[in-house]
This record gives structure tokens, C-alpha cells and sequence, in this order.
């Protein structure tokens, strides 16, 4: 058995423990990656690389079909084999910042086995016993299958094997109405399948229900059918002939697709043997050091936390400050933004409407922009959507975008509330003209017009202006 001491060691090399490698390594800090799949771990290979790939072919094969603008529309030939192409094309060429040898340049020593800890200062990988001043678990999380009554003896598909298919799905069934699941009907739907979605509860439930209307809408009228409130009893079938029963109704096709949530890869790690508290996920107090054993971090999905790879990059960056130059960070949660690609897309920040009113009462001002007010919308012809912004006390508490690039307008209130920015940095921000981004200062533009328009004190003070002003 051959035994390593190092400064730390990281178990897991997607996009949390790559920043925390990438980081230690560069700052000086001995660094060992223990990684036994693939490196760039679910976002790179099996999530948000292939998926906003192939999110961006049906959007152009959409394009075609779609009259507007004095174009006359085209049905698209697709070649869902070539499509999958361009998805693995993605991957390879993104594939070389995370690689092994890339990391191995940085100075970090890479070990591809599984990691599990031994003792609370030591992890075994493979035929190595790794001993550190500090670890960091950033294990992620895998799609979730639940015991669903037939489902392991039906052919199913999951984000993990989706992206392997090169023959189009005649009928895709998926079981799931969250953004993974609304992402992959659209797409495919666009791709030229027949698409149902068949949700438990409510299709985007988790997002603000004014702006996930305005997504449902939309991908109604493209097409594809969402079942709501229809809970999965029964799986039976084989492939190319699937039905899935609810209490109401079954639905058949040729593929099914299983996006019903995310299972966190913390089996197998043996954390009793380091002593550290776990349930969902990892327990970690705000600094992110784990309940039990403080010489251990978690990130990402592990921490049992918001499940985005921007977050687990996030948790990296605090991480490395803690564990290579000794600062103390303290993870916050308020400012972090998610994006549901879909076309529209929905995008929020911050607390949503409900959430913001249950916890500001009266002092909250609700500001919505429809994107029709957008000269650039109107020119563009799409003029879907709207930017809805929660205020409270002068400053913003969160934002909802539904509408073209939401995804890319969100940003600016994100870095306003992580900021504690006021309304009036949006107002005096000069913006180009005719941009998408002119939504946002229109919100904040709305917020003070009340204030400035509408004001006995105001119109005053302007009428003594301009009758003594010289």
C-alpha cells in the first residue's frame, strides 16, 4: 500500500473540486484529485455542456420553421444522429480545461480511482492511502430513479444516457416537469418527436408561477403535452412501446426519459469513518466544513445545498480561501442566480414574488416591465415575456426574467443584490441603445417614477424652481 501526505486532498473532480484543485495548486498548496469517472464530472459530460448543445440545435431548426420578420418559413431536415454529434463535438473541445493533464501542469497530483476515508485524516484510493491537513468532498449528484412500480425492468433513459441515442425518439415520455425535464421536451419537440410530459405536481413548481405561465405557454404552443397532477403509479412496457399509468390516465411512446430530481453521490465515501454528520447531504456549518469533523469541506451538490455547477464553482472559490490562505468565508445563498433554458427561458435571483412578500410585507414594491416595452423585443419580434423585480427598502430583494435572455439578464441584479446595491446604481447606469439589458433599468426606472411623477413635495419644489430660479 503506498501512502501520500499532502496539504489536501479532493474527492471528486467536477466543477467544485476543479476549483479548489485549480486553486490550491496554483497558490503553492500540496494537492491530490481523486477522481474515478470522468473528469469535468456531470456538467461536462452528461449535464449542462451537452444539453445547452443540444438546446442550441433545435433552436435553430425552430428558427427555420417559425414565419416572421417577411421570411418565409422551411420545414428543417434533421439528422438527429448529426445532432448528437455536434453534442460529443462540444464536450471534446471543452473537454481539455478539465482535464487530467491539464490539472497535472497546475501541479496537482490526480489519482483516477474512487476516494473513501479510512480514519479521520486519511483516504484510500485504489492501492494509495491519502493523508491530508484538509479534504474536500465534492462528489456531486447522479439522476435520480425512484421505486417507481415496473420502472427497473422498463429500458429508461436518464440525463446520464440520454446524449448516447442517434436514433430520434418517435414518442419521448418524460417523467418530470422540472427544468431538465421542460428543456428536453422542448428540444426535442423542436427535433421533430412527439414529446409528453407527465408531472406529479405542478410543471416548474419551484420557479414563480406568473413567470413559469409565460415558459408552460410557450411550450404548449409548440406542441408538446404537460401533464399536470398526475403522479406515476406504473411503468410497463419494453422498447419502443412504454406506457406510463398515473390514477387518471396512461400515456404511451417509444423512450421514456427519467428527470424526476438528483441523488447525491455521498454512498460509498465510508464518512462514518471520518466522523462526519451527513443526511441528504454532507452537514456543513456556513463556512462549509463539515458537522464533525472540521478538517473536511464540502461543495457543490455534496453540501446538500442548491444543486447548479455555478454554485459548486462558488463553494470552490470560498473553499480555496479557507483552506489555502486561512481566511475565513462564509457561504450566502441570497444572490445566486438559476436559469431554465428553455425558449423562453426563466431565469431568477433572489427571493420570488411570494417569497419576498412573506418576508417584507407592506415595505415591498413589486415592479413588472413587460418585454414588449423593449424597442430592441419588438424589432428582434419576440416580445414575449417580462422582467419582475422585488424591492424593498430602496434596494432590490430579488428578480424574475421570463423572456429572450433571461439567462444573460439576470446577471445585473444578481451582482446588485450581492452588492447590497440600491435601485438608483441601475438608474444611473447608461445603457446601449436598442439592448435587451434596457429592461432592467426600465424596472428600476419604475420604481421611482411614483416617487418623482406622482409627488405633491416634488411638483413644489419644481414650481418654486422654475418661478424664482434665474
Amino acid at each position: 500500500m503506498r501512502r501520500i501526505e499532502t496539504d489536501v486532498c479532493i474527492i471528486g473532480a467536477g466543477s467544485g473540486g476543479l476549483s479548489v484543485a485549480a486553486g490550491c495548486a496554483q497558490m503553492g498548496a500540496r494537492t491530490v484529485l481523486l477522481e474515478s469517472g470522468l473528469m469535468g464530472g456531470d456538467c461536462l459530460n452528461y449535464g449542462c455542456v451537452p444539453s445547452k448543445s443540444l438546446l442550441a440545435a433545435a433552436h435553430r431548426a425552430q428558427t427555420m420553421r417559425e414565419p416572421g420578420l417577411g421570411i418565409a418559413p422551411v420545414e428543417p431536415q434533421v439528422d438527429y444522429a448529426a445532432v448528437m454529434d455536434h453534442v460529443r463535438q462540444v464536450i471534446a473541445a471543452i473537454a481539455p480545461i478539465d482535464s487530467q493533464q491539464r490539472f497535472e501542469g497546475l501541479g496537482v497530483h490526480v489519482i483516477r480511482e474512487h476516494g473513501r476515508f479510512v480514519s479521520p485524516t486519511e483516504v484510500q484510493a485504489g492501492n494509495t492511502v491519502i493523508a491530508a491537513r484538509r479534504f474536500v468532498i465534492a462528489t456531486g449528484s447522479s439522476p435520480l430513479v425512484p421505486d417507481i412500480d415496473g420502472l427497473k425492468d422498463v429500458p429508461h433513459l436518464t440525463n446520464e444516457t440520454l446524449f448516447d441515442l442517434r436514433e430520434r425518439p418517435r414518442h419521448l415520455l418524460i417523467a418530470g416537469g422540472g427544468p431538465i425535464g421542460l428543456e428536453m421536451a422542448q428540444a426535442h419537440r423542436r427535433l421533430g418527436c412527439d414529446v409528453t410530459v407527465i408531472e406529479g405536481a405542478q410543471a416548474l413548481g419551484k420557479d414563480d408561477p406568473e413567470a413559469a405561465a409565460i415558459v408552460l405557454d410557450a411550450v404548449r404552443a409548440e406542441g408538446v403535452r404537460i401533464v399536470e397532477g398526475a403522479p406515476i403509479r406504473r411503468v410497463r412496457g419494453h422498447a419502443g412501446d412504454i406506457t406510463v399509468e398515473t390514477e387518471k390516465a396512461s400515456f404511451s411512446g417509444t423512450h421514456l426519459l427519467v428527470a424526476l430530481g438528483r441523488s447525491l453521490n455521498i454512498d460509498g465515501l465510508d464518512l462514518h469513518l471520518a466522523g462526519i454528520a451527513h443526511d441528504r447531504g454532507i452537514e456543513v456549518d456556513d463556512r462549509l466544513r463539515a458537522r464533525g469533523n472540521r478538517r473536511v469541506y464540502a461543495v457543490g451538490d455534496a453540501a446538500g445545498r442548491m444543486q447548479f455547477t455555478h454554485v459548486a464553482g462558488y463553494h470552490g472559490g470560498l473553499a480555496v480561501r479557507e483552506i489555502a490562505l486561512g481566511l475565513p468565508a462564509r457561504v450566502r445563498q441570497d444572490h445566486i442566480p438559476w436559469v431554465t433554458y428553455t425558449d423562453p427561458e426563466l431565469a431568477q435571483v433572489g427571493l420570488t414574488e411570494a417569497q419576498a412578500r412573506d418576508r417584507h410585507g407592506d415595505r415591498l414594491t413589486v415592479i413588472r416591465v413587460p418585454y414588449a416595452d423593449s424597442d430592441r423585443a419588438q424589432a428582434s419580434g419576440d416580445t414575449r415575456g417580462l422582467v419582475k423585480v422585488m424591492v424593498a427598502r430602496g434596494k432590490p430583494v430579488g428578480a424574475t426574467i421570463a423572456g429572450a435572455q433571461a439567462g444573460e439578464l439576470i446577471g445585473m441584479w444578481a451582482m446588485a443584490i450581492a452588492d447590497g446595491r440600491r435601485m438608483t446604481a441601475l438608474t444611473g447606469t447608461v445603457l446601449p441603445y436598442p439592448t435587451l439589458s434596457e429592461l432592467n433599468k426600465k424596472a428600476a426606472g419604475a420604481y421611482f417614477s411614483p416617487k418623482l411623477f406622482d409627488s405633491p413635495i416634488v411638483k413644489r419644489v419644481v414650481g418654486l424652481v422654475q418661478r424664482y430660479l434665474p
